[in-house]
């Protein structure tokens, strides 16, 4: 049996992720220490006890959620599980930088490091109150991708996340992508609505964040993974190590193609996908794009104790 590990993106944290595991592996623990010493502050502190509001900004979000998912990803491992157990690794926008960092590409430091500047510099690269996101549901991705094109009049407005066969989200400039709600649902779109973000991610307007991160990139080494990395923009395996770090600055600008990157592992013969870290959002759009791969979770020390025994069988 082939598997591939997935790691989640923004949206799915909460207060309190990870805390279980810290407590009961003190590998897992390890991961939230190095981050908070990585960007010089109690990080662990604001997830396990602070408010939804500060963890989510942007900023506290990645270096979070990427920390609660190599957290789970070392529980594992102390369990006997390997990193090389997976055919592939995933993730979904910052969760890329979670699979990088699981498969031994990068650092944990240097990952919430990068994480950090990213999520600054994704917040700057947009004046608050002038770009958007929303979700298209019930389109697939060339109607949704022709409802954003009519929508831009001019404007910044791109198919953002083609995250599942009926979900689609656009981002750009605020007015462009308001538009795009009425031209979605006009297209036949059971719901089009707004998300709750602080910025339009993965479109042209975050140029400005793309230069940030190719400069930062550029300062920290990159090792190939252990396994490949199923790229955001390339849906397929990459194992160059320079190639790997040039395509987290296409990723910026660039389309979240994971419906391509998970029909992909299916071609490869995946048949079993573990979503490590955080929620379940991820293995909600897997089961959308091909309900012939099972999807596990693995975010708390039951799912830990449960993957070890299935994927040590």
């Amino acid at each position: 049996m082939s598997r591939a590990f997935v790691f989640p993106g923004q949206g799915a944290q909460t207060i309190g992720m990870g805390r279980t595991l810290a407590d009961s592996y003190p590998a897992a623990r390890a991961v939230f220490d190095e981050v908070d010493a990585a960007l010089g502050e109690k990080l662990s502190d604001l997830i396990w006890e602070g408010d939804a509001e500060t963890l989510t900004l942007t900023q506290n979000a990645q270096p979070a959620l990427m920390a609660t998912s190599l957290a789970a990803m070392r529980a594992l491992e102390a369990e006997g599980v390997a990193i090389t157990d997976a055919a592939f690794v995933a993730g979904h926008s910052l969760g890329e930088y979670s699979a990088l960092a699981a498969a031994g590409a990068l650092s944990v430091t240097d990952a919430a490091k990068l994480l950090r500047i990213r999520g600054r510099a994704m917040q700057e690269a947009v004046p608050v109150g002038q770009g958007a996101m929303a979700a298209l549901l019930g389109l697939d991705f060339d109607t949704a991708r022709a409802v954003a094109e009519e929508a831009a009049q001019g404007e910044v407005c791109q198919a953002a996340n083609d995250n599942d066969p009926a979900q689609v989200v656009v981002s750009g400039h605020k007015a462009a992508v308001e538009r795009a709600l009425d031209i979605a649902k006009a297209k036949g779109a059971k719901r089009a609505v707004l998300l709750p973000v602080s910025a339009p991610f993965h479109c042209a307007l975050m140029a400005p964040a793309a230069e940030v991160m190719a400069e930062a990139l550029a300062q920290v080494d990159f090792a190939a993974p252990s396994v490949p990395v199923v790229a955001n923009v390339r849906a397929e395996g990459v194992q160059a190590a320079e190639e790997l770090k040039q395509l987290l600055v296409e990723q910026v600008t660039g389309s979240v193609r994971w419906r391509e990157s998970v029909t992909w592992m299916a071609g490869q013969g995946v048949t079993e996908i573990w979503e490590i870290g955080a929620g379940k959002a991820l293995s909600g759009m897997i089961r959308r794009i091909d309900r012939s791969v099972a999807c596990r979770n693995v975010g708390a020390p039951d799912d830990v104790t449960a993957a070890a025994t299935a994927l040590k069988g």
